[in-house]
């Protein structure tokens, strides 16, 4: 049986964590907080309360700031979710996948179809500001009809943002050891556009490549992250990405992935830091940016990357607008239809 996390001593480790990188974003003011990764919803509301309390006290953390947390739907109840506003939590990602009980047991999942509804009438009376469903498709051995059965379900919930992305086979995961089954090309074309009509006609709009929202309602971390700008990172396998705006320069910073060797005091929580070579950086920008439908300022790339655009970039980029990939105006690119569904093509264009 594994061992719990000690709450209060791990919360102590972050702020410590917090006050040492605090340094690197000085009086930049901080508009986002994003609580993810393994399962944020097990700690307590006290604990999440000291921990915010502790950032506001580091960092200059903006008065109308989208504070998210990451749910897994079978560790949370009712009062759970008030708490957790009343802690400061003002938004909540709750990760269903799916509502259908043999996809849930088929993805590892450790909640039931009933408890993923349970969670999304939970945030909707929590009094929150916001809350996402993560939902997946392309699952093993899943139809047209599953996945689209799938999406009709998260939007009968009313959520403010969706996020429905295409199942990936990580590496050292099971999928990756024994891949399963999973839909073809053509099918996932279809789930992708029948999926998009339904969204469309329930008023959610794209705004980037696998997420959606009611007007007004777009993640701002995320549309941060994509529009290539900085965050600092920590906790266990936390990354960051900070930009030095005298130099140019853009170091990323990777922390200590497991928790007994994060809570380590005789080490340092970062396990890597490293400077991103100049000539990584236009891909990198790109990479993130053209995942987002909204134009993208000619002028955002010189001012984030801190490099004028190469005439290598200039032709690869008449490249991509001939194969019809992206669009152009005097100030901006924007990602088409065809892009958005052969990103992966306009990335390797760019290159």
């Amino acid at each position: 049986m594994k061992q719990a996390i000690p709450e209060k001593e791990y919360v102590q480790h972050l702020l410590a964590d917090l006050e040492f990188d605090a340094k690197q974003v000085q009086d930049r003011q901080v508009n986002t907080i994003f609580i993810g990764g393994g399962t944020p919803s097990l700690l307590s509301a006290d604990a999440l309360s000291t921990l915010l309390t502790g950032v506001k006290q580091r960092v200059n953390l903006a008065p109308d700031a989208e504070i998210t947390l990451e749910a897994n739907p079978g560790t949370v109840e009712s009062q759970k979710f008030s708490d957790f506003s009343h802690a400061g939590v003002n938004r909540i990602s709750i990760g269903v996948q799916s509502f259908q009980p043999e996809k849930l047991l088929a993805l590892g999942r450790i909640h039931n179809d009933s408890q993923a509804l349970n969670a999304a009438q939970f945030a909707r009376n929590a009094g929150l500001n916001s809350f996402n469903l993560d939902l997946m498709h392309g699952l093993p051995n899943q139809s047209i009809e599953d996945a689209l059965s799938d999406l009709q379900t998260a939007i009968l919930q009313r959520p403010p943002h969706l996020s429905w992305y295409q199942l990936t086979i990580e590496p050292n995961t099971q999928f990756h050891s024994k891949p399963p089954t999973l839909p073809d090309d053509d099918i996932l074309w279809d789930i992708q556009e029948q999926g998009q009509v339904l969204l469309d006609a329930a008023g959610y709009k794209q705004y980037e490549i696998s997420a959606y929202s009611l007007p007004g309602q777009q993640c701002q971390h995320n549309l941060n992250y994509w529009r290539f700008g900085d965050y600092l990172g920590i906790g266990c396998g936390a990354h960051s990405k900070i930009s030095d705006p005298a130099t140019g320069k853009i170091t990323r910073t990777e922390k200590v992935k497991h928790p007994r060797g994060y809570m380590d005091l005789s080490k340092d929580y970062a396990y890597k830091s490293w400077q991103v070579p100049p000539e990584d950086i236009p891909f990198e920008f790109f990479m993130n940016r053209l995942r987002l439908l909204e134009a993208c300022p000619k002028q955002d790339y010189e001012m984030l990357t801190g490099q004028p655009l190469s005439k290598a970039l200039q032709q690869n980029l008449q490249i991509a607008l001939h194969k019809g990939l992206i669009s152009e105006t005097q100030d901006a690119w924007q990602l088409t239809l065809l892009g958005k569904r052969y990103l992966n093509t306009l990335l390797e264009t760019l290159v």
